[in-house]
């Protein structure tokens, strides 16, 4: 009788243990495989005629593995992004990207406060200077420190700091913090305030980037500040932002450049309506100050049309200026199932710069560059998998070909896509 009662108090204590563990922690394995088949002809740049379409099988294939604890959260996540057939069937070597995207620790201090150290996303309000840039393979994180406050009346304050350094050897490093050669900042502070109300919400975002440059150890610091705002009256609802950007540039010119953008959703009985107009301030060939706006670490594939024309790292200027964009856009999407939908988005694209002939600084060519028209099909066949595939078209006139240096530009270009995602959670305790 007393070795029964000895055994079920064990149990009953191990029992309790592990589901006091169980509800203050978790683990959850998780992968992703993400391949994308693409067939370019006129993607990011108009073609000319000696061009061939491109056509190539880009996958990305990640593996995730996030552990929570009552305070603490530790998240990793690693990742292959190889071209098919970029690799011999049997090799020592491999030239696909293989890195850690992810791996950060953070603490929760107090109920309302945390802090993430490590590398990690940084995405914000809809992306548009400050986002995962999930669209491409490789994605984009940054390594730095982030501070969290959010509170239960819909206020919440993010605050982060990064410094940056390249590749050494650190016992032979003892001097010196010089800083180039790497398409990133060396050191960079961001607040981030939200608020949200029941019908609107409102952020405010200041961002101080400094970077170095290569003839020299100078650093030169540039300053975004940014406004997004939304409010919902009743089945319309208003989106409006507002940035600007101050401070110097790599050249040492003075910046003074902005971005402003409108846009409403109307629900009719067919599909949503959304019209809009992004405007990117430029500068022109002659201009001596750089007023030209740049998304920096923006999710930009998700604004300016899906073909890339535009700020997603190709240029389009003249003289080594950016010449800016206007974008007035309609864009709507059809249900046509429980589990499909259909996007249509069509671009009108202006340059707000002046636009020279190539070759001619004196001839002006019009500010049109052109329009294009974006199809994309979205199946969620199940919780676990996703087909994406998508159709685009670009007619793009001379002055789009001389922003692209593409004198000989033809005007009706095309990109077309399909994308699987695998998105399993193999392990979760």
């Amino acid at each position: 009788m007393q070795k029964t009662f000895t055994r079920k108090l064990l149990l009953g204590a191990g029992t309790l243990l592990l589901t006091s563990h169980a509800a203050f922690s978790q683990f959850v394995l998780s992968a992703e495989i993400r391949p994308r088949a693409e067939l370019r002809n006129g993607f990011k740049t108009v073609r000319t005629g000696a061009d061939k379409p491109a056509a190539f099988v880009e996958q990305r294939s990640r593996l995730s593995a996030n552990y929570t604890h009552d305070k603490l959260q530790v998240r990793m996540t690693v990742q292959d992004v190889r071209i098919w057939g970029s690799t011999n069937q049997v090799y020592k070597s491999d030239p696909s990207l293989f890195n850690v995207y992810e791996a950060y620790g953070e603490y929760r201090f107090l109920p309302r406060f945390s802090v993430r150290v490590g590398r990690q996303a940084l995405e914000y309000d809809n992306a548009r200077f400050l986002g995962s840039l999930d669209w491409a393979q490789q994605g984009r994180s940054h390594d730095a420190v982030k501070f969290v406050y959010a509170d239960s009346t819909g206020f919440t304050a993010h605050a982060g700091v990064g410094f940056n350094q390249p590749y050494f050897s650190e016992p032979t490093k003892l001097f010196d913090t010089y800083y180039t050669g790497i398409d990133n900042y060396k050191t960079m502070q961001y607040v981030w305030l939200h608020k949200d109300w029941a019908s609107a919400k409102v952020s405010g975002l200041f961002f101080n980037d400094g970077r170095q440059r290569t003839t020299d150890s100078t650093t030169y610091y540039r300053q975004t500040y940014g406004v997004v705002a939304e409010q919902k009256l009743g089945s319309t609802v208003l989106g409006g932002e507002f940035y600007y950007q101050a401070g110097a540039n790599l050249a040492g010119r003075k910046i003074r450049a902005y971005l402003a953008a409108f846009n409403a959703t109307f629900n009719t009985k067919l599909t949503p309506l959304t019209l809009g107009v992004d405007y990117l301030s430029g500068s022109d060939a002659r201009d001596a100050t750089d007023r030209a706006f740049v998304p920096l670490y923006g999710t930009n594939h998700a604004f300016y049309g899906h073909m890339d024309y535009f700020y997603v790292s190709n240029p389009h200027g003249q003289a080594g200026r950016i010449a800016g964009l206007l974008d007035a856009y309609l864009k709507t999407s059809f249900k046509l199932s429980s589990k499909a939908n259909l996007l249509a988005h069509a671009h009108l694209f202006e340059s707000p710069a002046t636009v020279y002939r190539t070759g001619n600084s004196d001839e002006k060519l019009g500010s049109r560059l052109g329009e294009e028209l974006d199809l994309l099909l979205n199946v969620n066949v199940s919780p676990e998998f996703n087909l994406k595939t998508g159709y685009s078209h670009m007619l793009a006139t001379s002055s789009m070909d001389a922003l692209k240096n593409r004198p000989a530009g033809k005007p009706n270009n095309e990109w077309a896509w399909v994308m699987l995602t695998f998105k399993p959670v193999l392990f979760q305790h």
